[in-house]
């Protein structure tokens, strides 16, 4: 037998010991014929799990899972302490109307002159527009959600025509997007709209219910054994306020890669840059939000697939806390590292969407005892105050570990921003076993990716998911149970250090990803591509908040050196969503860089 190690409890271990170790991950780049290739070898019987078990042992997967004594009891579901409350915030009923929700959200945001915007010099630096820019518009006559949904259906119509492909939406229906944008003209029309959110154009991720259109989790054949008769209880939360969906927006096949491609349907490009991915696995929110098509978007965020797109195409991305929005009607419901969150172009958008969406299922209102959902009063003089007071945790050597360094440079200049503006505190932290954080979240989310798949690959329709996915799936196939059982005791250790570095700081800040955009290569459009090296990049700061459930924020702060968004993530304790989108929003005011125009950017509101 070999020697086993033996970890000492989480409360004994020397945090002044901890050196920091930089990821290295030991897999193949493979794509186009090679992948598939190594696809026929990991999946014949014998060689595969021979080839399994070498790459596991070359990046200390086994010595981790199955040599190794964890003191701790599994943690099968994050388990939060109480938390204070937090100040200068509002309150919002869970049980309530969404409209409601979404005014009192409305009135936490500072004043903001739409009818100045609409006419600003055509001179002026490049802006999204904002919810209430198109509530302006609507309500001033200046446009109507009908005239804006036929600008939309010629965009979508050009991108049909695009080769290779490089669709934003995987289910479209003009006809069905026209129905639902008469219907809230006509409500504007007799002057009774439902809310500030009626006539807002909104994409719905594909691995999220959305009643007429199928739910296909990108791949061609997961309609056929699931079938969508309602509304998920997010999407029927937005529908309550008069939001108009366009359709099921593209995404990496069954939110099971961190950058987007799909050979299914065509890879989504990233609007700054097409010949670079979006990020996943919401690539399609993140680009159809990017490019201006639409104020918002719904994804799904199990390892960082709403804060890596969002942070590659320039936008903001909210993941909320484990619980906090009710994931009924996702394909992705019986985990416990997935969220439904929104993503748009600034952070007051996101919080109206947040408003909206939010609210826990009763299952979780009894096992996690939610604390009272709130949104920081940024309308309040209090509220500079509280940005002040906030404490900053950052771990410097993890900071700085990235692919270029542009992306510490920029995420360093927002911080000393804030520090000089507010005269905030940044701590110097450390968080260990950060190799051990991404090691359950592995084991976690693969092991109940698989759980949800695996009925339907036994009767062979694995085989016809995409090359990048069953090479994934043969992974997580190798996963045991007592490896999964490991994996939940290291969940609890890891909670431990995270909720006493919280006793410390209000937030922990990093980089969102270690890399920006990603090129494509020529040959993975058709069959496609795994690059683990790229993977860690884009994850190198995502899995925290997945594996513990906490809530976390990525919002732009500038561009590298060939124009690519950078994007800062704010990492707050559980519930702490009016925290971290309190500092977002003092980030965002304070960003000194412009925002660039992407290379593919859409004016519909007023169909420049």
């Amino acid at each position: 037998m070999g020697k086993k190690h033996v970890m000492v409890p989480a409360e004994e271990v020397d945090w002044t010991a901890v050196k920091y170790e930089a990821e290295v991950i030991q897999a193949p780049h493979l794509v186009g014929l090679t992948l598939k290739l190594f696809v026929k070898l990991i999946e014949f019987p014998f060689i595969g799990p021979l080839i399994i078990r070498y790459l596991k042992k070359q990046n200390k997967i086994v010595e981790m899972l199955q040599n190794t004594v964890i003191p701790e009891p599994p943690m099968m579901k994050p388990e939060f302490p109480s938390q204070e409350q937090e100040l200068c915030t509002i309150g919002l009923e869970e049980d309530g109307k969404p409209e409601d929700r979404v005014e009192l959200a409305l009135k936490c945001l500072p004043n903001y002159d739409a009818a100045s915007c609409w006419m600003g010099d055509s001179m002026q630096p490049f802006r999204y527009w904002k919810i209430r820019d198109y509530a302006h518009a609507y309500r001033s006559g200046l446009a109507n959600p009908s005239m804006v949904a036929e600008r939309f259906i010629s965009v979508m119509e050009e991108f049909s025509n695009k080769r290779p492909p490089a669709p934003l939406l995987i289910s479209f229906d003009a006809e069905e997007v026209r129905r639902q944008a008469a219907a809230s003209t006509q409500r504007f029309k007799e002057g009774n709209p439902i809310s500030v959110l009626d006539g807002i154009f909104i994409a719905i991720k594909d691995d999220i219910d959305c009643y007429p259109y199928p739910s296909k989790g990108a791949t061609t054949w997961f309609h056929e054994v699931h079938s969508v008769k309602k509304d998920a209880d997010s999407v029927s939360r937005l529908r309550r306020c008069g939001v108009i969906f366009v359709g099921k927006a593209n995404m990496h096949e069954l939110g099971l890669g961190t950058t987007g491609n799909n050979p299914n349907y065509g890879t989504t490009r990233n609007p700054h840059s097409p010949e670079r991915y979006t990020g996943g696995s919401s690539s399609g929110p993140a680009a159809i939000v990017a490019s201006g098509l639409c104020s918002a978007a719904l994804g799904t965020d199990g390892g960082g697939s709403i804060r890596i797109p969002s942070s590659l195409c320039g936008v903001v991305g909210l993941k909320t806390t484990y619980g906090r929005t009710s994931m009924k009607g996702s394909l992705c419901d019986a985990g416990t590292v997935e969220i439904i969150g929104p993503i748009a172009s600034s952070v007051e958008d996101v919080m109206l969407l947040y408003a909206a969406i939010l609210g826990s299922s009763p299952d979780d209102r009894i096992s996690l005892r939610p604390s009272l959902p709130c949104l920081p009063n940024l309308s309040s003089y209090e509220s500079s105050n509280v940005v002040a007071s906030l404490r900053f945790g950052k771990y410097t050597e993890w900071f700085n570990d990235v692919f270029s360094a542009d992306i510490s440079r920029k995420c360093d200049i927002i911080l000393n921003l804030l520090l000089e503006k507010y005269g905030c505190k940044v701590t110097e932290i450390v968080v260990p076993e950060l190799h051990e954080m991404r090691m359950a979240h592995l084991v976690s989310i693969g092991a109940e990716a698989l759980c949800g798949l695996i009925p339907f690959c036994e009767d062979g329709e694995g085989k016809k998911l995409t090359y990048d996915t069953r090479t994934n799936l043969a992974l997580f196939k190798s996963f045991t149970a007592s490896d999964y059982v490991a994996s939940q005791r290291l969940r609890r250790r890891i909670m431990y250090y995270h909720m006493e570095i919280f006793k410390k700081v209000d937030v922990i800040v990093t980089p969102t990803t270690g890399m920006t955009a990603p090129m494509i290569p020529l040959n993975a459009f058709k069959v496609g591509e795994t690059d683990l090296q790229v993977a860690g990049n884009l994850m190198r700061f995502i899995v925290a908040p997945n594996l513990l459930g906490l809530p976390a924020i990525s919002i732009p702060v500038g561009f590298d050196e060939q124009g690519l968004p950078i994007g800062l993530q704010l990492i707050g304790r559980p519930w702490a969503e009016a925290t971290i989108l309190r500092l977002a929003a003092a980030i965002e005011d304070l960003s000194a860089e412009p925002k660039k125009k992407p290379h593919w950017f859409y004016d519909i509101l007023k169909g420049n």
